[in-house]
């Protein structure tokens, strides 16, 4: 009898859990929409602009909570990469290429960096390399092994485009960039406006169990 209360009460625990989980995922997934809609109100001229720009978004954050569901617990980083711009892809092996270990991501950074290479895919079919034929698209990532954490380093290179100018105001990418990363997940990332493509380095610390 002790035996089977205490493997009920060991099964019970277990729903609980996943529960738990479900809650707190809901819960951050509503924080995120609510501010990706006052960021994209805050950024877009139009209401048509705030609606093809609010879709597109939603849109990143669904595909990004299905691999957590396929996945279970986690999200490969490739995965993400490829979800965005396997659509751009020509078949050549030349106008997109990604290349990097297997990285795993938890739903929070699964979340914040899918919404990232959103944005960054989004502005280079309308502005960058991806918006010209022959514009490429290449990025590259590593996970460095320090003593108490990993780095994941990802690197964004946009080359054969058109001419690149930096932006005259403040829009959605840049501030994910420049706050919503760094205070999300701890990110620290540069971009470099350069006349063939743009160029974009981000640095995230990941639990030691990132790899495999």
């Amino acid at each position: 009898m002790l035996a089977d209360i205490t493997e009920r009460k060991r099964a019970e625990e277990q729903q609980v859990l996943p529960v738990r989980e479900l809650h707190h995922r809901v819960k951050n997934t509503l924080a995120t929409v609510q501010a990706i809609m006052g960021s994209t109100a805050r950024s877009a001229d139009t209401i048509e602009e705030f609606k093809t720009a609010l879709i597109g978004r939603i849109g990143a954050l669904a595909k990004t909570h299905r691999l957590l569901t396929d996945e279970v617990a986690a999200v490969r980083f490739g995965d993400q990469l490829h979800n965005q711009l396997d659509s751009f892809d020509d078949g050549s092996d030349r106008r997109i290429t990604l290349s990097g270990p297997d990285v795993h991501l938890s739903s929070q950074r699964a979340v914040s960096l899918g919404m990232a290479a959103h944005e960054l895919t989004t502005n280079t079919a309308k502005y960058g390399a991806l918006s010209v034929v022959g514009g490429k698209v290449d990025v590259t990532w590593s996970l460095t092994i320090e003593a108490k954490r990993h780095i994941l380093d990802f690197d964004w290179v946009e080359s054969c485009g058109s001419a690149v100018t930096p932006p005259k105001r403040c829009g959605f990418g840049s501030r994910l960039l420049e706050f919503v990363l760094p205070g999300q997940i701890q990110a620290k990332g540069t971009i470099d406006y350069q006349i063939d493509g743009v160029r974009m380095n981000c640095s995230v610390p990941m639990p030691p169990e990132a790899q495999g």
